[in-house]
């Protein structure tokens, strides 16, 4: 499954890539509006609908290396009561949603493992949803800017270290994908969403 995917598992994972990425961004908004920042609530982006958070080249990668990003959710840190804190929260909700997602799966699994290896469609698409969400969840907690780990990571930078991580930002996207052709980020990822992937099911 960590391979390029065939048209069946292709086809199953649309939906689980969707929904991966939609709740991932939505949980960054919800965390920070209910921390006081109403900046994703007034771009459109408090929404469970795909259009709003859908980035083509970071669902062509989750759709098909099993992870990847979407348009990051807009937010203030001015609006925030303790900005540090509350933006390392607002990181790490999106990777919190990915994991609820994928234990909720793995928790089908187990409850009605009857019905889960009776259907072969069914059975695929709920490890996919399992495996894209982990994926999705692992690689965004990458302490890569701009990836949501990066932004955990600001909380205990010093001021000189900050300057050159958010010089680095804007190169964020190269230095991924360059990374990803050099097969670094799928060495560090694939024993990580693996053992995840054995401790859920």
């Amino acid at each position: 499954m960590m391979g390029f995917p065939n048209w069946v598992d292709l086809l199953l994972s649309l939906p689980a890539v969707l929904w991966a990425i939609t709740f991932h961004e939505y949980c960054h908004g919800y965390v920070a509006y209910k921390l006081g920042d109403d900046t994703p609530l007034k771009s459109g982006r408090l929404t469970l609908n795909p259009l709003a958070h859908l980035d083509p080249i970071g669902a062509l990668m989750l759709l098909i290396f099993r992870f990847g990003w979407a348009k990051p959710v807009p937010i203030s840190t001015r609006n925030f009561k303790n900005p540090r804190r509350d933006l390392a929260l607002v990181s790490l909700a999106g990777a919190a949603g990915n994991l609820i997602t994928a234990i909720v799966c793995a928790l089908i699994v187990r409850l009605f493992p009857a019905i889960f290896f009776r259907n072969f469609a069914l059975s695929r698409f709920i490890l996919l949803m399992i495996m894209i969400n982990v994926g999705l969840a692992v690689f965004n907690l990458l302490p890569i800017p701009p990836l949501d780990g990066s932004r955990i990571l600001y909380v205990f930078l010093p001021p000189k270290a900050m300057k050159v991580y958010l010089y680095l930002e804007r190169y964020g996207v190269l230095i991924i994908l360059v990374l990803v052709m050099l097969g670094v980020i799928q060495a560090i990822m694939t024993p990580v969403i693996m053992a995840i992937f054995r401790i859920m099911l």
